[in-house]
C-alpha cells in the first residue's frame, strides 16, 4: 500500500498527516510551546511519598508534579525484592534520574519511569542494564532463524565491555551494518551527555529532549512503503536532510520540498478532513452515520443506517451498515487519537455470523494501527467494549476547549428556563435587600422572551414585590449570563 507524507511547518507549529490510498490516515500535530515530553530525561526532586498508593511525586520543573510509581522504579539487579515499598527505595528531597513515559493528561502528571531507554531508529538501548549485553528482538520479526541471524550480526558489532542492553526493532531486519553502527554511535553519545549533565545540573532540569515531530516523522513512521515525503519549508528540509543522511539514508531521497500554489495541507482535503474530525458526526458513504462522544472516562461510538435503505432484506441494510461502520471507526481512532475504554454500539444484529464477521472486520482494520488495541466479542447488550493504549493528547484535547457557554455539557439552558430563573432570583433579592427597583440584564432572546411569552409572568411578579422591574438586551450576554441590578 503506497503511502505519502505531508508535512506542513510553521514557526509556531508542525503538522503531519499519513496519507494511504488518497486519504487521511493519521494525523500528528506539535506546537512548539506545548511539545510533547514522552521520552524527555531529567534529572528530579522526590517531593512526597505515598506509601499508601505505593507511589511518589517528582518535580521535573513543570506546572504539575509528576507521577513514579513503585513498578516504574528501576533498581540495579538483586538489589531489592519485588514487594520492597517505595518508602525504602526512595525519600523526600532526593535527586533522582527519571522518563517520561506518558504526557501529562488533563488533571493528570506525567507518568515517570526510572529506567531509562533511549530509541533510535533500529535500536533501543537500556543503558542501566547490567546483565551482560542482553539482547532482546522484536516480536513482530517472528522467523527464530532470522532472529537468531540478527541477533549474531549485531551481536558481532558491539565493543569489548559494552555497557548496558539493546532491543533490536522491526526496522532492523531489514538494515545493513552501518545503518546499525550509525544507530550505535548516536545511542552511546546520547547517554554519555545524559550523564555528564546529571552531574553538573541542579535538578529539576531537562537532561535530554526527545526528537522533535518531523524527526520522529523520519525514524517511526517512514517505511519502505513511502512514496514521498513532502515538505513544505526549505530550511526545515534542510535540517531533514541532514538528519536522514545520519540515521536513515534509506529515506533521503523521499525527502521533497513542496513548491505548490495551494497549501499543503489543501491536498487531499487535508484541512477539511481535520475539520470533520472534530465534529460529532461521521457520515458514511452508503448514507449511515457514526455519533463519536468523547468523555474524560470513555468514548462511545453509535452506529445508526440513517438512510441507507439499498438492500432488499432490513438484517442485510443492517449488515452492510455495520460492515462500513467497522472500517470507517477503525480510521477514525488513528485520525483523532482516541484512546483509552471504547464502547461501539453498532445496530443490532441478529445473526452470529453477521457479528463475528464485523468483528473481523473491525480487528482487520486495527491492524494496520500503530497504537496497540484490544477488542472484546459482543457483549449480552449487544455492546463492543475495546481498548486503545493512551500515548497523547487526543485531537479534539489538543485542538479545542471545553465551550464557555455550556462548559463542556454540549447544551445550554433555554431561554425559557433562564427566565423562570431570573424570575426567582428577582424574588429572593426582594425579600433579602428590599431594593427600590430591579434592572434585569440578559442576553437579547431572554429579554424578548420577557417582553412577549414571559410578559405575563413578569407582571404579575411586578404586582406581587410592588416594585418596577426594567429590561435591558445585552448583546454581549450569551444565553446562561445575566445580572440583575438593585437600586
Amino acid at each position: 500500500m503506497t503511502e505519502e507524507i505531508l508535512v506542513n511547518i510553521t514557526p509556531q507549529e508542525t503538522r503531519v498527516a499519513l496519507i494511504q490510498q488518497g486519504m487521511v490516515q493519521e494525523l500528528h500535530i506539535e506546537r512548539s510551546q506545548s511539545r510533547g515530553i514522552v521520552g524527555n530525561v531529567y534529572l528530579g526532586k522526590v517531593t512526597r511519598v505515598l506509601p499508601g498508593m505505593q507511589s511518589a511525586f517528582i518535580d521535573i520543573g513543570l506546572d504539575k508534579a509528576a507521577f513514579l510509581h513503585v513498578a516504574d522504579l528501576w533498581m540495579p539487579k538483586n538489589s531489592k525484592s519485588d514487594n520492597t515499598p517505595i518508602e525504602k527505595l526512595v525519600f523526600d528531597g532526593q535527586t533522582i534520574l527519571v522518563q517520561v513515559l506518558k504526557d501529562p493528561l488533563g488533571t493528570k502528571g506525567a507518568r515517570l519511569s526510572t529506567h531509562i531507554s533511549i530509541a533510535g531508529r533500529n535500536l533501543v538501548y537500556l543503558p542501566q542494564e547490567d546483565n551482560g549485553n542482553q539482547i532482546g528482538i522484536s516480536q513482530k520479526i517472528e522467523n527464530q532463524e532470522d532472529r537468531d541471524a540478527l541477533k549474531q550480526r549485531f551481536q558481532a558489532m558491539l565493543p569489548d565491555g559494552e555497557q548496558g542492553s539493546y532491543i533490536l526493532r522491526t526496522s532492523a531486519e531489514d538494515a545493513d551494518n552501518q545503518e546499525l553502527l550509525n544507530d550505535l554511535t548516536y545511542l552511546g553519545a546520547t547517554w554519555k551527555k545524559i550523564k555528564d549533565h546529571s552531574l553538573r545540573l541542579p535538578a529539576p532540569s531537562l537532561l535530554h529532549q526527545d526528537l522533535s515531530l518531523s524527526e520522529r516523522v523520519l525514524r517511526d513512521l517512514a517505511t519502505d512503503a513511502t512514496g514521498q515525503i513532502r515538505i513544505d519549508s526549505l530550511e526545515n528540509l534542510e535540517k531533514l536532510k541532514e538528519f536522514a543522511k545520519y540515521f536513515m539514508p534509506n529515506q533521503l531521497e523521499k525527502l521533497t520540498l513542496y513548491r505548490g500554489e495551494r497549501p499543503l495541507f489543501d491536498l487531499y482535503d487535508t484541512e477539511s478532513e481535520i475539520n470533520r474530525a472534530l465534529g460529532r458526526r461521521v457520515d458514511l458513504k452508503s448514507g449511515g452515520y457514526l455519533m463519536i462522544d468523547q468523555t474524560e472516562s470513555m468514548t462511545t461510538i453509535d452506529v445508526n443506517t440513517g438512510s441507507y435503505v439499498g438492500a432488499k432484506k432490513f438484517d442485510d441494510t443492517i449488515y452492510k451498515t455495520n460492515l462500513e461502520a467497522a472500517q470507517t471507526i477503525a480510521r477514525q481512532l488513528r485520525l483523532r487519537n482516541l484512546g483509552g475504554i471504547i464502547i461501539i454500539d453498532f445496530i443490532d444484529m441478529h445473526s452470529s455470523e453477521h457479528q463475528q464477521a464485523v468483528l473481523e472486520e473491525l480487528g482487520k482494520n486495527l491492524s494496520r494501527d500503530r497504537t496497540k488495541t484490544s477488542i472484546n466479542p459482543f457483549s449480552s447488550l449487544g455492546l463492543v467494549e475495546m481498548t486503545r493504549k493512551r500515548t497523547r493528547e487526543s485531537l479534539a484535547h489538543l485542538l479545542c476547549e471545553p465551550c464557555e457557554v455550556c462548559q463542556g455539557k454540549g447544551q445550554v439552558k433555554t431561554a425559557q428556563s433562564i427566565c423562570y430563573e431570573i424570575l426567582r432570583e428577582v424574588l429572593r433579592e426582594h425579600r433579602q435587600f428590599n431594593p427600590k427597583e430591579f434592572r434585569i440584564i440578559a442576553s437579547a432572546d431572554v429579554i424578548d422572551r420577557f417582553l412577549e411569552e414571559e410578559s405575563g409572568h413578569i407582571a404579575q411578579l411586578i404586582d406581587f414585590i410592588e416594585k418596577p422591574i426594567r429590561l435591558q438586551a445585552e448583546s454581549s450576554f450569551n444565553q446562561e449570563q445575566y445580572d440583575i441590578v438593585l437600586s
